[in-house]
């Protein structure tokens, strides 16, 4: 049966991506000087206003306004007309230390207290997913690796002047037909980018299919019946805070597999590794990861949950939607063989305690070959 699925991206200068970019560059300059510190760091911005909020516990020594500024300078918000920049903007911090009864289950894990040694225990609470499948070569959906790779572009040739009157903000959609589980074809590409004043509809709508459009999807998934909408309304100048408040944490689908896999809700950007709906999140694409690509499934679906203060997961559940070239009952035992899913199992794994966050915020954390947790590895099976 054919089907179309739709997917988005945004730019990293989308407000809610600003915010997870300043909350991720906290993360990381703390990580350069404490790599034990608890971080739950927290950014909202709106007009030409910057507030960071959240629980830190650290023997760094940080300026944190100038974190800020930075990062909103590196985004490229530099000057006034786009009513919101690095120099002028108000910044807000409002920081305190980690919660003592937080701190009293991390510290200690529930069976380390019982003398079964496991290290930390869970930052919290909750439930992450990982998914994989064989339909692109990084074992992501085409349709959200496709919308990530358009906004990525969209900013290339935004900061290399190809395209010099783009300005930070921007979003793209990709929606691909499908033939049961094979993909067809792409039939809509979506594309709103903020711009100068006095940049023709035509001229956008030329560039964009030219240097953005046409320099990532491939030729062949395109075809004369493919829609493209571009800057859909006929103007985007207002744009980033100056035209939408913006919150850490609120592009969750974008950051993951664009709504084709579930999502457990937790976000990632300015959480330090102990916190386990990032971390386990990491973890549990690993795990999928490495299911789909040692070919025992061609699409796979892990859930992992975890109470706080505990290590080991409360559950493990995966499903390969009738993909499996081996019984799922196997497949969970070679992934309890292979993959340590405590908090302190995976940190050591994915050797997540370096300053590598500023690098996951944008155009997606899955599907990037320069991580750990998209590493392919050969699995114990020896079940």
């Amino acid at each position: 049966m054919k089907k179309l699925f739709t997917s988005e991206s945004v730019t990293e200068g989308h407000p809610d991506k600003v915010c997870d970019y300043i909350s991720d560059s906290i993360l990381d300059a703390i990580y350069e000087q404490d790599t034990d510190a608890r971080v739950a760091c927290e950014t909202c911005v709106n007009g030409n206003e910057v507030m960071v909020m959240g629980e830190i516990t650290t023997t760094a020594n940080v300026d944190f306004e100038k974190i800020v500024r930075n990062a909103i300078r590196e985004i490229g918000y530099t000057k006034e007309e786009y009513g919101f920049s690095a120099d002028t903007c108000k910044v807000y911090i409002n920081l305190k230390k980690q919660s003592p009864d937080i701190a009293l289950g991390v510290d200690n894990s529930l069976e380390t207290k019982q003398g079964e040694v496991l290290g930390h225990g869970a930052g919290d609470q909750g439930l992450v997913f990982g998914y994989a499948t064989n339909e692109t070569e990084e074992k992501m959906p085409m349709a959200i690796m496709l919308a990530q790779k358009l906004a990525e572009q969209l900013t290339k040739v935004r900061k290399e002047h190809i395209i010099p009157y783009l300005r930070p903000d921007g979003k793209t959609q990709v929606t691909v037909e499908y033939d049961g589980d094979k993909v067809l074809r792409v039939d809509t590409i979506v594309i709103s980018a903020q711009h100068d004043e006095n940049v023709s509809q035509e001229k956008l709508r030329k560039d964009l299919i030219e240097k953005v459009i046409n320099e990532v999807v491939p030729k062949e998934l395109l075809d004369s019946n493919t829609h493209y909408y571009i800057n859909p309304t006929g103007r985007f100048v207002v744009g980033g805070p100056a035209g939408d408040s913006g919150l850490t944490g609120r592009k969750l689908i974008a950051d993951t597999y664009g709504g084709y896999a579930r999502h457990g809700g937790g976000a990632f950007s300015g959480k330090d590794p102990s916190k386990v709906d990032r971390s386990a999140a990491y973890m549990a694409r690993y795990i999928a990861k490495n299911i789909v690509a040692n070919n025992w499934a061609n699409q796979c679906e892990i859930q992992i949950s975890y109470a706080i203060g505990v290590a080991k997961p409360i559950s493990v559940c995966i499903d390969t939607f009738g993909t499996n070239k081996i019984p799922e009952e196997d497949i969970l035992k070679i992934i309890f063989k292979n993959f340590d899913m405590t908090p302190d199992g995976i940190i050591k794994t994915l050797d997540l305690r370096k300053p590598i966050y500023r690098k996951t915020t944008n155009y997606g954390h899955f599907g990037k070959k320069y991580f750990n947790w998209e590493k392919v590895i050969d699995l114990e099976c020896n079940i």
